[in-house]
């Protein structure tokens, strides 16, 4: 059969034309990295896993007003947030530290180091422009990027240039920039516009729509959850949010002699209305406390309960002493957590 030029070409020739051409066009969509059409997929930018020792305290906010709605049209947002909080339990696991890995191939195009971790809540301009704190920013190729922000001082492992593979170190969560509590800002960005890794071209206003940027395998740890328990356990002394944060509270165990007996919860994402409760049963099944507190008269980032008991004369029975923690959300229950302790001689 003749080609466009008149000239006869022979079976085999075609097909060894057709070859070659699929091996450049392969080669070509590899050097070009991540597409519109095929997006980055990410592994978790932080080498924990989800809902067992690290947790997402915000996602992107996709309301356009002032009001706030996640993905999945809850509230685990803040106005204007444009990243997913991914944070651990305490400032004790922080310092132990958890690192930051790069979500997908790519090559380093920004960082920034040396700033301290913020004590207390920053000022309004103390910050201003260095918002982000220490943190590096990975260029995937045809307009993807991802930043990770709030990086311990002396922790960033890159430099501009870097080339990196996924799960590549990069850093470690601190709380540097403009932060309150341990974690890592992840931003995915496509073409200089910040979108939501759980909902990729979600059309506005769709409840769980779009498409998920995980790679698969991940779907139960970024699973959305309404409410999430980020503390909880038993005490022997009075707990504070300062010790609980801190990770202190676990250096007063519960003891037979122990003068108080106290479980504790610390939640994440509850919203105006939710009715927490904590029901503490003894090792005989009998109640020893029982706690429900009010309504909570706006949402809470986080939330802490607590109930406790005073020992008498007698030492606190050996055995399993096991609490219940619900959220009761629209007379449904939302959150349900149990957590024990043992008590031996």
């Amino acid at each position: 059969m003749p080609d466009e030029r008149g000239r006869t070409v022979s079976p085999s020739s075609r097909r060894l034309r057709r070859a070659i051409l699929l091996i450049v066009v392969s080669w070509c969509a590899v050097a070009r990295g991540a597409s519109a059409d095929e997006p980055p997929r990410l592994v978790l930018p932080v080498a924990c896993t989800l809902g067992r020792t690290c947790v997402v305290q915000n996602f992107v906010d996709h309301d356009k007003g002032p009001d706030v709605r996640d993905y999945a049209c809850g509230r685990r947002a803040y106005d204007g947030h444009d990243g997913t909080d991914i944070r651990v339990r305490t400032r004790r696991e922080m310092e132990a530290g958890v690192d930051v890995v790069a979500a997908a191939k790519g090559r380093v195009v920004r960082t920034r180091d040396g700033m301290a971790d913020t004590v207390g809540r920053p000022k309004e301009n103390e910050l201003q422009g260095r918002e982000c704190g220490n943190g590096v920013a990975l260029d995937h190729g045809a307009g993807w990027e991802t930043q990770y922000c709030h990086l311990a001082r002396g922790s960033v492992a890159v430099k501009s240039g870097d080339q990196v593979e996924p799960g590549a170190r990069l850093g470690r969560i601190g709380m540097s920039g403009r932060t309150e509590f341990p974690h890592l800002h992840f931003t995915v960005r496509f073409r200089g516009k910040a979108v939501d890794p759980f909902a990729f071209g979600a059309a506005e206003g769709a409840c769980s729509g779009g498409q998920a940027l995980w790679r698969p395998g991940l779907e139960e740890d970024v699973a959305y959850r309404p409410g999430v328990v980020l503390d909880a356990g038993f005490s022997s002394a009075p707990v504070t949010l300062q010790a609980v944060e801190a990770g202190s509270i676990a250096d007063a165990p519960l003891r037979p002699v122990s003068p108080v007996l106290v479980a504790y919860v610390r939640a994440i994402g509850l919203r105006a209305g939710d009715v927490q409760r904590i029901t503490v049963l003894g090792p005989d099944g009998e109640i020893l406390v029982d706690n429900t507190a009010e309504a909570l008269d706006r949402d809470k980032a986080q939330s802490l309960l607590f109930a406790g008991r005073r020992r008498t004369v007698e030492p606190w029975r050996e055995g399993a002493y096991t609490a219940t923690y619900t959220v009761q959300r629209d007379g449904r229950i939302a959150v349900e957590h149990r957590f024990d302790t043992r008590l031996a001689p």
